[in-house]
């Protein structure tokens, strides 16, 4: 019998673990797809780079130009789940919080302003991932905080050292290697045709890139 608080706490599991999911794709992403990359290098590679060189950048998408890659995910964990006859509210669930993952990053770069009372509030009571917390994966050398739901797993998996782990075990078994990010200082120069790119995104406060010394709108709120 499901009771409110077994109810409760499933649901939490379930959104911690879409969580994880999504964050998993996310350091993927990061870590091994680059503009340069064969059929995934112009549709995720490249956003990915852009991302990192100007934070704010990703705030001009629409959801579906930011959840694409995600919703398509999504839609075929549903779809599989349907067909074996488990598509249960837990599904639908993680397919919910998978699919928006990207768009709770992007809250993560907009202004109060921007992001309105609503959810500026869940993100002020630490319901939703806070800028100050996801500033932390794009400080030097941008290897952590991967999830961008809320700000309870990456303290959990960085201090376990998750995400070095995974890649060793790619680097050991497979022979992956994670691919410089050219927005680390030491591992540029940034590719010439962000140059098109670099103009200020309207509103939020500024902060100087780490890379360039440009001023990039970061939307993080200090």
């Amino acid at each position: 019998m499901n009771t409110p608080a077994i109810f409760t706490t499933q649901a939490l599991l379930v959104i911690l673990f879409a969580e994880l999911c999504a964050g998993i794709v996310h350091w993927f992403e990061d870590a091994y797809i680059r503009e340069d990359t064969p059929l995934l290098g112009k549709y995720v590679g490249r956003p990915n780079v852009i991302h990192h060189h100007l934070p704010r950048y990703m705030t001009r998408n629409n959801w579906l130009q930011s959840s694409w890659d995600l919703l398509l995910i999504s839609v075929v964990i549903v779809l599989v789940a349907g067909a074996l006859g488990c598509l249960t509210w837990h599904v639908w669930l993680f397919a919910a919080i998978s699919a928006n993952a990207n768009e709770f990053h992007k809250w993560t770069h907009r202004t109060r302003k921007e992001n309105g009372r609503i959810i500026t509030f869940l993100q002020h009571i630490r319901l939703l991932q806070t800028p100050q917390h996801h500033a932390m994966h794009h400080t030097n050398p941008k290897n952590v905080r991967y999830c961008v739901v809320t700000n309870f797993l990456n303290p959990v998996l960085d201090r376990a050292h998750f995400w070095a782990a995974l890649e060793w075990l790619l680097a050991r078994t497979v022979g992956l290697r994670r691919r410089p990010d050219t927005s680390v200082p030491e591992h540029g120069p940034a590719p010439a045709w962000l140059n098109e790119l670099r103009h200020p995104v309207p509103a939020g406060p500024v902060a100087t890139s780490s890379h360039t010394g440009d001023q990039e709108l970061l939307g993080m709120h200090y």
